[in-house]
């Protein structure tokens, strides 16, 4: 509507101005090489007028002319375009479809097409990782990571390749320049913390994991056990190099991150009664006793309150005990100590009880204890035998067991030694296999 108002008022224009030089009365005179040329003004103006058009015609048509190469170009260069997005899209399908062979042709159409744009060059690199070549996936990441709009996208597909070829102190750096352009990835911290702790930088992936729980990553409370877990397992570092102050500092922080945890309170105490504070020690083990007994602490409390004979150690026994004297650990205590003092009725009066803490069902290591017992008493030794008989079928001991990969370990430790996961030990008993029944072919017999 618009345009066709501006047509209408420039038409009434031309018009009047035509009708006004027809009613204008005027001449024009033109001499040019001994010819003369009279006219009124309005035909005059009105040649000019004509004139003009048609240069400008003339123009228009020069510029198609000489501009058809280059829509001519433009027009492949679309047509061109148009294919190879057309093909990074079926690129893309077969990727999601695991069809390597189909996504590294049309990767391969689309980078000839495209001239290798980061869309192109990143289907190649999933196309050959599809089709299990990291050679080639690696040298299209190396591309990607020159340019700084893709460079972060290349980082994660180098780093999983280096995690994979177990080229970890190179996956390290990677990640490490991954979280200098995006920190708030959560890849890149989960990345960080699986590298750090495999490689034992333990101070580096509590400051990771510190973050992570900051950026809300991960919740507070995993966040809490993980960097427990870390700075527990950086202890031991720090007492390598002789640093009993960092060590005791590090237990500290662990301790007070996850205070539910026997053997981060074992440890704490142990440094404790290192560094000459024994009441702080046997303070913090007496106190964890009555929450959670565990024979992690027993060890620390010995160290704690050293005993000069098995009498004395007794005695200091018979303390902690009494803090959870339902506990069957507490009894198991008190039973070994007992049988080291030759005690044997007190022995074997606790060691009863204990079996009764766990419900009639006794432990392997309390049926060896009832065994010991009975021998060492100088009792019966069929009794004793069947004691070891029943610790071959007794429920196993708790230990240090994975939940990932259910490995046991004797001690503690952030890496599982099996499978690698991070604080995965927990304190549980052993799963029990079911027994094997092998079917018997009674047929030969009856024949």
């Amino acid at each position: 509507m618009r345009r066709v108002l501006i047509i209408l008022v420039l038409a009434l224009g031309a018009m009047l101005a035509a009708v006004w030089l027809g009613a204008t009365p005027g001449s024009a005179s033109l001499e040019f090489a001994g010819w003369r040329f009279d006219s009124s003004f309005g035909a005059l103006a009105i040649l000019v007028a004509i004139a003009g058009f048609v240069l400008i015609v003339i123009d228009r048509i020069w510029r198609w002319i000489t501009g058809t190469p280059t829509r001519i170009k433009m027009w492949r260069h679309a047509r061109r375009e148009r294919h190879g997005y057309a093909a990074l899209t079926r690129g893309l399908v077969a990727v999601a479809a695991g069809d390597p062979r189909s996504a590294m042709r049309e990767a391969a159409l689309a980078d000839r097409l495209l001239g290798a744009p980061p869309a192109s060059l990143l289907l190649s690199a999933q196309a050959a990782q599809l089709a299990g070549d990291e050679t080639a996936a690696r040298k299209h990441l190396e591309a990607m990571r020159a340019a700084p709009e893709t460079e972060f996208a290349a980082l994660r597909g180098l780093v999983a390749i280096a995690m994979r070829e177990g080229r970890d102190d190179e996956a390290l750096g990677l990640a490490r320049r991954a979280r200098e352009l995006r920190p708030d990835a959560t890849w890149v911290s989960g990345a960080l913390i699986d590298l750090e702790t495999k490689a034992a930088r333990w101070d580096d992936a509590a400051l990771t994991i510190d973050a992570a729980r900051r950026q809300q990553m991960l919740p507070a409370p995993d966040a809490d056990r993980k960097r427990a877990a870390a700075l527990h397992e950086a202890v031991r570092g720090h007492e390598a190099k002789g640093d009993r102050r960092e060590a005791i500092r590090a237990a500290e922080r662990a301790f007070k991150l996850a205070p539910d945890r026997p053997e981060i309170a074992a440890t704490l105490a142990t440094l404790y009664a290192k560094d000459a504070r024994a009441r702080a020690a046997s303070s913090l083990v007496e106190k964890e006793w009555t929450r959670h007994p565990h024979p992690a602490l027993l060890d620390a409390y010995r160290k704690a309150r050293p005993a000069p004979d098995a009498l004395q150690w007794i005695k200091q026994v018979e303390r902690l005990a009494k803090l959870n004297p339902a506990h069957a650990y507490s009894h198991t205590a008190l039973a070994e100590a007992s049988l080291a003092a030759e005690l044997w009725g007190e022995a074997k009066r606790h060691a009863q009880a204990a079996i009764d803490a766990e419900g009639g069902e006794p432990r392997a290591s309390l049926c060896r204890l009832m065994a010991r017992i009975e021998e060492e008493s100088g009792g019966d030794a069929s009794v004793a035998r069947s004691w070891l008989a029943r610790a071959a079928d007794a429920p196993g001991d708790p230990a240090w067991t994975c939940d990932s990969c259910g490995h046991p370990h004797a001690e503690w430790h952030a890496i599982c030694r099996r499978c690698g996961a991070f604080d995965k030990l927990a304190w549980s008993a052993p799963a029990r296999l079911a027994p094997a029944f092998v079917a018997i072919d009674t047929t030969k017999d009856q024949q």
